[in-house]
């Protein structure tokens, strides 16, 4: 703003003139939304933390049920069983779940708005597709048991599979409709269905079913069933906001499947590599190294993908904001979002992953002597995971802001990482093969994604708040560790330790007046309830349907 700071005739020189009113407006109003956005996002983030612990909590359940229940071999059928139907739902939605978050909080929701008519858009196709990879799937049952549950599936395998490819269309289904409950009902509604029904029935039920002796088919009927539910909940919840049953429109435009599938098509691929990560690393070791292999690794998968809740909690609480950010061009306030919710992940996400390279004796040692031999493995992905938390949720950046054909690049880098490396590690070197190419894919992920998302934001996107975090957790979690490793090494005695004196370092903390002031910073920036998806407020005609 030059002309705002040059000297007006007559001035004193050195002295700057005034802005102008309007532009001290602009300029108050700016910072005043930037702050008003970041609480927002603090109250979404905290609700989706809360979702993801509970999540992570009931998912650990569930991985011990499983290796527990069925051993190593069972155990890599049931990995492989769930694998086959996480990895044929991310290919059937076609990338209409994120294409929902993108679109929906860009439009206005209700009897009269426009959003409804995005529905049939984005559900139709991806219902069709799963409907006919369930026909093919279900028909090629027989033949393809044997090559991707290994033996540990036992005679059921063929009705394993059967019964999982015939509920793929309901997981889409499901799957589809929580991206719409998140854009249009507050964040509670989303964590009560995804982070409490979901992953509290599944443990239950599988675990019922491992007791009464059913076998794997009814252990993986156990953890579909949940789903049916799921979606239920979801079409009650959805109906009213949109104004479904109620008069609201729901014959898309031409416009309408141009501009959704112009952005969910790129998406279609890269979301298919992203849940299927681990997936395609079960997958290949079940078939490369054995299915108990493939029990092993998808034993330190679930401890990986765990810790990784805290980022997943936090980047469903806040996308349909940085869509709506993005939209508007408030790059500013966006970046400032992912700021500070990247410096909340790290430090929730670092202290799990730096004691599960230390402590991963200590962690298998749970599940069965036979898993221990992870040890390697999880020791490998968990500091690979560092990188992945560490730059935060730059694909939510690049999705939400409308580039879904470069974060299809990224994931592309990382899924070709990931499979050359598989291919030539996993038959020598099992679990640990496979832990070492899903790492290498981890980081050329990430990293690729992080530069383009800086690219598209034109914003910083790490500041020195971030590096402070980052070497403070290191150096706690660090001296714990090495003072639990010194008193009981790197089983359960030593973990036990480590986590004694990190939570007496914790509570040491809060003695810090900085410390507490920083709390109540915190405190007084989520109270306030917590507002609906922005999908309900009107926007602007040139940015809906973008």
């Amino acid at each position: 703003m030059t002309a705002a700071t040059r000297p007006s005739a007559g001035a004193d020189e050195g002295r700057p003139t005034p802005a102008p009113a309007e532009d001290q407006a602009a300029t108050s109003a700016a910072g005043e939304g930037g702050s008003a956005e970041t609480r927002r996002s603090a109250r979404s983030g905290v609700a989706g933390l809360l979702g993801a612990a509970t999540s992570g909590l009931f998912g650990f359940v569930l991985a011990v049920v499983i290796t527990r229940g069925y051993g190593p071999a069972g155990a890599g059928a049931f990995f492989a069983a769930i694998g086959v139907v996480t990895v044929a739902t991310a290919i059937c939605t076609l990338g209409a779940e994120t294409g929902l978050m993108w679109a929906l909080p860009r439009r206005s929701a209700g009897v009269r708005g426009d959003a409804a008519r995005v529905l049939p858009v984005a559900l139709i196709p991806p219902l069709l597709t799963g409907l006919l990879v369930a026909g093919a799937g279900v028909l090629a049952a027989d033949a393809l048991a044997p090559r991707l549950l290994g033996g540990g599936s036992g005679a059921s395998g063929e009705a394993l599979l059967t019964v999982t490819f015939a509920a793929v269309p309901v997981v889409v289904a499901m799957t589809l409709l929580l991206a719409t409950l998140r854009c249009v009902r507050p964040i509670r509604a989303y964590v009560g269905v995804q982070f409490l029904l979901l992953p509290v029935a599944r443990p239950v039920l599988v675990g019922g079913a491992a007791l009464a002796g059913g076998g794997l088919l009814a252990g993986m009927t156990g953890w579909l069933v949940p789903a049916a539910l799921a979606l239920l909940a979801c079409l009650t919840l959805v109906a009213g906001p949109l104004g479904l049953g109620r008069g609201a429109a729901l014959r898309p435009q031409r416009a309408d499947w141009s501009t959704f599938w112009r952005f969910a098509l790129p998406r279609a691929a890269s979301a298919a590599i992203d849940a299927g990560s681990m997936w395609v690393g079960v997958l290949l070791t079940s078939v490369l190294a054995g299915p108990a292999d493939a029990g092993v690794f998808g034993a330190v998968g679930r401890y990986v993908l765990a810790g990784q809740l805290a980022m997943q909690g936090l980047r469903v609480a806040v996308s349909p904001q940085l869509s709506r950010l993005l939209g508007r061009g408030e790059r500013a306030a966006a970046a400032a979002v992912h700021r500070q919710l990247t410096t909340w992940g790290l430090v929730l996400s670092w202290p799990v992953y730096l004691l599960l390279a230390v402590f991963a004796l200590a962690f298998l040692q749970l599940f069965g002597p036979e898993f221990t031999a992870g040890v390697p493995a999880m020791t490998v992905l968990a500091l690979a995971m560092l990188v992945n938390t560490g730059v935060g949720n730059v694909q939510s950046l690049l999705l939400m802001g409308g580039r879904s054909g470069l974060h299809l690049v990224a994931t592309v880098a990382g899924l070709t990482m990931t499979v050359s490396l598989g291919l030539w590690l996993i038959p020598h070197h099992g679990a640990t093969g496979a832990a070492v190419a899903w790492a290498a894919g981890i980081a050329t992920e990430n990293l690729t994604a992080a530069g383009f998302a800086r690219s598209v934001v034109r914003e910083p996107l790490f500041d020195a708040a971030m590096v402070r975090a980052a070497a403070a957790t290191i150096a706690g979690v660090g001296l714990a560790a090495g003072a639990g490793v010194l008193v009981g090494g790197r089983g359960l005695p030593g973990l036990a330790v480590a986590l004694a004196v990190l939570l007496t370092g914790c509570v040491g903390m809060l003695t810090l007046p900085r410390v507490r002031a920083g709390i109540r910073g915190t405190m007084r920036q989520i109270r306030g309830g917590d507002n609906a998806a922005t999908v309900a407020e009107p926007t602007s005609a040139s940015t809906r349907g973008r």
